[in-house]
């Protein structure tokens, strides 16, 4: 049983970005924390979002611009380079350090290109003083039915390395992991005997939390093996939103490019559907320097690997509230990566106040 002189003891439950963001937090405030999922970093499960997440760390014009900002600070001090366009400082204090000279888990650098086809001003682009090269594009560059555009230079993280480097280093801090499948929350008080639940189990808190608001909201990608002579497509992503969802996003270290997408709310279909590997391919293939006309889509080909995986979604908005003694964090569904951070920082806010009335 924990004295008066230790440390308050707090529960997360999920091991996904938010959950490990969460418990980032935690541990750097002096928190003893203890972490329960059903799955953990380096499982290949598509019964979880984070291993799945394009992970393109570009902000998006509506939601929380200080969560989202809070969270882009985090990953520009844990990037590869010494310094790239982002001109944010804000709270996140935990000090991540690395052995390995060139490090996969790091955020890379690279320029990110934004067209939108559903608004024509710039009113709701809030971010554009953020980056010191951020640059409109002309009428003539954009792509068919694209309203506006602009580029940066932005970063991008590779969750198959980030997650495991943040569980590493949690256990190094003394944080516990337990594998086992929640029923009810009240689970994770009896596993951790945990004052405080921070609640961050994704498309599992619609059972869990009781929220009706929760959905899942089906992606469908392609992993495209690079060949060395078009090594130049890992310095590149893109993203064309509104009435499509279509990205090409870099992941240098795995050795290739995630080709997306769709934003299917309310689908649980888990096969991968070969139309829509047609569809992504001539929606790439329509933005201007981003040809991938060299692929066959047609046929089974090694250099392309299908993924079908579920953001976790929720009507409404992300949800980062408290409720009794536990604190719910989730609901980004395809931000999740973009807001994790800027989230564990809400949560800790509601742990101060909550934590003088234990």
């Amino acid at each position: 049983m924990a004295t008066t002189n230790d440390p308050m003891r707090v529960g997360i439950l999920g091991a996904g970005i938010v959950g490990l963001a969460c418990a980032l937090k935690f541990v750097d405030a002096g928190y003893s924390v203890i972490v329960v999922a059903r799955d953990l970093p380096g499982d290949a499960s598509q019964d979880w979002a984070s291993p799945w997440a394009g992970a393109l760390l570009a902000p998006y014009p509506g939601g929380d611009q200080q969560m989202q900002e809070i969270s882009l600070d985090f990953y520009n001090r844990h990037s590869s380079v010494e310094g790239t366009g982002i001109s944010v400082s804000l709270p996140f204090s935990l000090e991540l350090k690395t052995e390995k000279p060139q490090s996969y888990d790091k955020a890379q650098e690279l320029r990110i290109t934004e067209y939108y086809d559903d608004r024509d001003t710039d009113e709701t682009i809030w971010y554009k003083s953020l980056f010191s090269d951020f640059t409109w594009m002309s009428k003539s560059s954009l792509p068919p039915h694209a309203k506006i555009g602009f580029s940066y230079t932005g970063l991008t993280v590779d969750p198959t390395f980030l997650l495991p480097w943040i569980m590493e280093r949690l256990r190094q801090g003394n944080v516990e992991f337990k594998r086992h499948t929640v029923k009810a929350l009240g689970e994770v008080r009896y596993l951790t005997g945990a004052e405080l639940i921070i609640n961050a189990s994704g498309l599992g808190a619609g059972s869990l939390a009781r929220d009706s608001s929760v959905e899942a909201i089906r992606g469908q990608t392609m992993f495209v093996s690079i060949p060395p002579e078009r090594s130049g497509l890992y310095n590149q992503a893109f993203l064309f939103q509104g009435s499509e969802y279509t990205y090409a996003i870099p992941r240098r270290f795995s050795g290739g490019v995630i080709l997306g997408g769709v934003s299917q709310h309310g689908s649980e279909d888990r096969g991968v559907q070969a139309g829509l590997r047609r569809d992504i391919q001539q929606r790439i293939n329509a933005v201007p320097n981003q040809s991938f006309t060299w692929l066959n889509v047609e046929v089974p080909n090694v250099a392309i690997k299908d993924i079908v995986g579920f953001r976790p979604g929720r009507k409404g908005g992300l949800r980062v509230e408290r409720e009794d003694n536990t604190i719910h964090a989730y609901g980004a569904g395809g931000l999740g990566y973009v807001y994790a951070f800027g989230m564990a920082e809400r949560v800790a806010d509601l742990v101060t106040k909550l934590s003088s009335k234990l």
